[in-house]
Formats: structure tokens, C-alpha cells, sequence
């Protein structure tokens, strides 16, 4: 069963999951947490990339490598669809390897009850 990505667009949303639980790592920050209003057939998720990481360019490709791995992660691990999420990219993320990202993002989704 293949389940589409849908990225989060109120304003108020990215608040109040900001105000959720957090898992970070090395790579990245994971907030997560239940809003009322969601469709459970669809994983809510956005990315976010600082300006201070870099050029668009360079913002752009990180959210496409981010992208590209929550689409294996769904595939590969059970990811609760009953929360939404907000991936929040650091510096390192650019140095980085992307099967080191991939590792350390599905071991943190892994922790996600």
C-alpha cells in the first residue's frame, strides 16, 4: 500500500507541532505530534531548510534527499500516520553521505510509538 506524502500549509499547524515532542540527531530535528484535523490515510510532513545552510540550490537538494528517504522509510518501516511531522535540516546534512542521513533518520523514526 503505497501512501502519499502531503506537505503541512497552515500556519497554525507548523505552531502547534512545534509545540510537540522532538527527536533530534546529528542530521536533522523530527517534531512530531497529533492534530485533530488530519486524514490518517496520509503521512503529513514538511521540510524545512534554513537560509543560513546555504543557497537555494543547496536548501533545495537537501529537501529532495529528505524527501526521497521518507518515501524508502514508509516503504521499508511502519511510520505512525496518526502524527504529523516537521523535519528541520542542520549544516551537516549538506557534508554528509546521503546512506548515513537515511540510516540515522529511519533509526529515529524506528523510536516514534
Amino acid at each position: 500500500m503505497k501512501n502519499k506524502i502531503v506537505s503541512l500549509s497552515k500556519n497554525e499547524d507548523f505552531k502547534s507541532i512545534l509545540s510537540g515532542k522532538k527527536i533530534s540527531n546529528k542530521y536533522l530535528t523530527i517534531f512530531f505530534k497529533k492534530l485533530s484535523d488530519k486524514n490518517n490515510n496520509r503521512l503529513n510532513i514538511s521540510f524545512v531548510a534554513k537560509k543560513k545552510i546555504g543557497n537555494a540550490v543547496t536548501r533545495n537538494r537537501i529537501k529532495r534527499r529528505l524527501r526521497n528517504i521518507m518515501n524508502e522509510a514508509v516503504k521499508s518501516i511502519n511510520v505512525n500516520l496518526n502524527y504529523c511531522y516537521l523535519l528541520i535540516a542542520r549544516i551537516s546534512v549538506s557534508k554528509e553521505p546521503y546512506e548515513t542521513i537515511k540510516n540515522a533518520t529511519l533509526e529515529d523514526f524506528k523510536k516514534i510509538k
